[in-house]
Formats: C-alpha cells, structure tokens, sequence
C-alpha cells in the first residue's frame, strides 16, 4: 500500500502565473512532468522564430475587420533574403527592400504590421489589436494604408513612416518568444519617424496576449494616450512619461502622458516594464 499524496501547496500560486514555480523534486531532479512540460516550451519558444507569417490567413482577419485602408494592406519586406539571414543579420531586418510602392499619403498614423521574431504573435493578435486602436482613435486621426512587413525589426517602420509621410507609426511586432510565452505581440510607438532613431525615441507597449497578457482595449488605450502625448510634445521615447497603467488599474479614463519632469502620479512599481515605457525591443 503506498502512501497517499501530499496536498500540493504551490498549486494555487501556479495558477495565478505563467512562470515555473513550485516544480517539486524526484530525487535528485524534478518530476518527469516537469522536464517535459519545460522541453515542450522550449520546443514551441524555437518554432515561433521559425514559422513563417501566414500573410493569407491575416489577411483575412483584417478583411473581416471591414474598416477602409486596413483591409488591402500594402506589402514591405526587409533587406534579409532569407529567415536565416534574418536571424543572423539583424541590420538588414532594419532597412526595407523597396518602399517604392507606398505612396505619399500624409497621415497622422500609419500602422506597421510585422513579423518580427514571433509570427505566430501578429498571426494571432494583430487584427485584434488594430481594431482596438481604431475603435480606441474614435476618427480622430487620418490613417495611412496598412503595411505587412515581413523579416521585419522594429526599426524597419521608422522607414515605413517616413515613406508614408505619417506624423506617427506603431509597429505591431511579434516579440521574442520565451520559455512562458510564444506569441506575444508588442507595439512600439515612434512619432516624427525616419531612419536613424534609436530606442530611446520609441515607446514600448509589451506583453500583448490575452487572456494571460495584456488585453487588446487596455493596450489600445495606453497607446492612444501615447500618441496624444507625442503629439502634444512632438517627440515619442524617453521624452514622454506615461501615466496610464495607473489610471487603467484603478479604473479610470488613462489621460495622455506628461513631459518627463512634471509632478504627474507614477505607476507603482512592477516587475515588468511599464506599458509605454522606453526599452530595449524584444522584437528587435
């Protein structure tokens, strides 16, 4: 007769995380369940970087949105010839091909849907995630055409927005899988975009996957603030301190973000970075 099992204690913190935790002993190492469930994600985490964006299938979602210029998107790739390459040469994911084919336009925002290091991310989330930014901006602004970047880096809009002539751009990116995480999607913001920024001109929304990241609303809305605050200002990055992820966790309206320098109430502190925050890119 065996003794029965322990209540596991951990199993109500698991729950409430993604990170592994409480993974318990088999001897001298952990559970087999464990050792498979840690080479299961790491398997998923390795074949997010290679699958190749399924273009058709996104294309489809973001027909099905029914909203004017985002459902015949225009088509941009990198420098990068090859996934290969494009995982050993991050400067030619940063720099397009061909932009002659995007016209002239203008606009306030200019959407840039990449691929970045996780398709399965902009597969997932991206048409669900420009919805939100459109219902968010409410006709406020004028929007470019749509653009579908592919071996794509996080600065690879910058040239896209400057093509484009828009006043601001948001990359929507799949960021660099984890070992939790496979698909999750980031938006930079960059305002005034043209090749040369650096990350300290962008601001960073990070973690983008619901149920378990953040929603699709509650990133749209730090991001509109966003863009209302470079636009006040007239630059994006270290220059803007956002304010929203403290308004939206206690339920109220997120108000644009102020000048770095003011007396403005600060997000309490997380482990993770703040939303909107300046950051080195997962994506990139």
């Amino acid at each position: 007769m065996t003794d029965p099992q322990p209540p596991d204690a951990w199993a109500p913190l698991r729950a409430t995380t993604q990170a592994r935790i409480g993974l318990g002993r088999s001897g001298d190492s952990l559970p087999t369940r464990r050792v498979l469930e840690f080479q299961a994600a790491h398997a998923a985490a390795r074949d997010a970087v290679h699958e190749p964006l399924d273009v058709d299938g996104l294309l489809r979602r973001l027909r099905d949105l029914n909203v004017k210029g985002i459902d015949q998107p225009l088509r941009v790739r990198s420098r990068a010839a090859s996934r290969g390459e494009y995982l050993r040469r991050p400067d030619l994911g940063r720099t397009p091909a061909d932009l002659s084919g995007l016209p002239k336009v203008n606009a306030d925002i200019a959407f840039v849907l990449a691929d970045g290091l996780s398709p399965r991310a902009l597969t997932d989330h991206a048409a669900g995630m420009v919805a939100a930014l459109v219902a968010e901006f409410d006709g406020r602004y004028r929007i470019a055409p749509l653009v579908i970047a592919t071996q794509a880096r996080v600065a690879l809009g910058d040239h896209i927005g400057q093509a484009l002539g828009a006043a601001t751009v948001l990359v929507l990116i799949g960021e660099r899988p984890g070992l939790s995480v496979a698909d999750s999607l980031g938006v930079y913001l960059t305002h005034r975009p043209r090749p040369g920024l650096t990350d300290a001109d962008r601001n960073c929304i990070s973690n983008i996957h619901p149920p378990d990241g953040l929603d699709y609303p509650a990133a749209a809305s730090v991001a509109a603030a966003l863009v209302a605050g470079a636009r006040r200002l007239g630059r994006s990055g270290v220059a803007l301190k956002n304010t929203t992820r403290a308004a939206i966790g206690a339920g109220r309206s997120a108000t644009a973000p102020a000048e770095t320098g003011r007396n403005t109430a600060a997000p309490r502190p997380s482990a993770r970075p703040a939303a909107g925050s300046p950051r080195a890119p997962h994506g990139d």
